[in-house]
């Protein structure tokens, strides 16, 4: 974890880290920053824990991975979905829409948080699905 607070003083410090159960960044980035008692969580692509590419999968399976790498974040953060406040949701082709909204419905159960969707024209790896989040921590 990496404490990026302006020092002595400071209001809050900012903490990034990743998760250990996904393979690390490509860019310059983090999987989790946490301030304030929120946790951010970088859009989850679908990608394998080992870092493979999913994107020449089932639209379905791809959702799967990246709720999936979305659970791992959380569970870094020391949160869970349950704790989710905000979510925003890119897809490439929005008539995946439904089946998404199926998959998101069933994997929180009751929580509601708030939630964007966005039909996009591409994402990273020619993927199809792509989920940001904020989350409150415990």
């Amino acid at each position: 974890m990496q404490d990026t607070g302006s020092g002595e003083g400071a209001r809050a410090s900012t903490a990034t880290f990743d998760s250990p159960q996904l393979a690390p960044p490509a860019g310059h980035y983090s999987h989790i920053a946490t301030h304030g008692g929120l946790a951010y969580i970088s859009g989850q692509l679908p990608l394998a824990p080992d870092g493979t590419q999913l994107a020449d999968e089932p639209f379905e399976v791809q959702a799967e991975q990246v709720l999936a790498n979305l659970d791992a974040c959380l569970i870094a953060a020391g949160t869970s979905r349950e704790r989710l406040i905000s979510v925003t949701v890119y897809v490439t082709d929005i008539a995946n829409w439904p089946a998404f909204d199926q998959l998101y419905r069933t994997w929180l159960g009751p929580v509601r948080p708030a939630r964007a969707v966005a039909g996009v024209k591409e994402l990273h790896y020619g993927s199809a699905v792509e989920v940001h989040s904020v989350a409150a921590l415990d």
